[in-house]
């Protein structure tokens, strides 16, 4: 672990922490929290996926459905408009809209094949920015000067890595440069997240062998083909059980460094309560 003890934490001129769990369960929070004081670097997974690894697929996707209105068509051709996407640490949709869902494509779902397509490019592109995560610790001091990191990522994280494995590659290289720090949920607090995701239903990235299982499970249980499929109906059904499969996983991870519960983060109010809270779990 990068931080041996409470005291080995507190001295440390500089803290480096990468955190992770559910989507909804504070990292936003308390990456904004640190970011806000001025002395600590925040790393985006989300935003570092959408503007460097998915940004010329987003805009190539808004530009294909220009291209389907004449009036659009002929201003694009003749570069008298740009076409891209305005994403910003508050606004990740650009990505979840380039992600979307899979079913009817009369209720706004993609083919199975494109949408699994997509799943790839995503999961490469949350890979490669984790990987970026040492660079750009070391390029928030050199450049900016910024005395602390912290790395928010994605609630997918789980999905690429063999926590179990002491020599998983991106797990050792991670924890070699940040005290990883997995923020747990209880059932209360899925449940909410259950309830929260039925009624604003969104796209998510799945590890490929849980979404051709649960993609059929859907189409047996329902009875149903690919195109009878509504998209928000099966990201629905598919939530709950992606959260049941991920928790294992983030559990796993634990070993790799700390844990807070949700309840924890969401009464931080200083930088100060951070540091202190870390302290307190080592």
């Amino acid at each position: 672990m990068l931080y041996s003890s409470a005291a080995d934490w507190r001295a440390a001129p500089r803290k480096s922490v990468l955190v992770y769990g559910m989507s909804g369960l504070g990292k936003t929070h308390m990456s904004n929290l640190l970011r806000a004081s001025g002395s600590w670097f925040h790393y985006s997974i989300d935003y570092r996926i959408g503007t460097r690894y998915m940004g010329e697929y987003i805009a190539d996707n808004a530009k294909a459905e220009a291209m389907k209105v004449p009036f659009l068509r002929d201003l694009l051709m003749t570069d008298s408009i740009y076409i891209g996407s305005n994403i910003t640490f508050e606004n990740l949709s650009p990505v979840a809209t380039y992600l979307g869902k899979p079913g009817n494509q009369e209720k706004g779902g993609l083919p199975m094949a494109e949408y699994s397509r997509r799943q790839e490019q995503f999961r490469q592109a949350e890979i490669a920015a984790l990987h970026d995560t040492a660079r750009f610790s070391r390029r928030a001091e050199a450049l900016y000067g910024y005395p602390n990191f912290i790395c928010d990522t994605g609630g997918s994280i789980c999905e690429w890595v063999d926590p179990a494995d002491e020599n998983d590659p991106l797990l050792r290289e991670l924890s070699a440069h940040c005290l990883m720090i997995w923020i747990r949920g209880d059932d209360a607090h899925t449940a909410e997240l259950i309830r929260r995701f039925d009624r604003a239903p969104k796209p998510m990235a799945y590890q490929p062998a849980f979404l051709a299982a649960v993609w059929h499970e859907y189409l047996s249980e329902n009875n149903c083909s690919e195109g009878d499929v509504d998209p928000d109906d099966f990201i629905r059904f598919t939530y709950a059980r992606a959260l049941a499969h991920r928790q294992p996983r983030y559990e796993a991870m634990a070993r790799w460094g700390v844990t807070v519960t949700a309840d924890q983060v969401a009464g931080l109010k200083t930088p100060q309560d951070f540091e202190d809270l870390i302290a307190g779990c080592l």
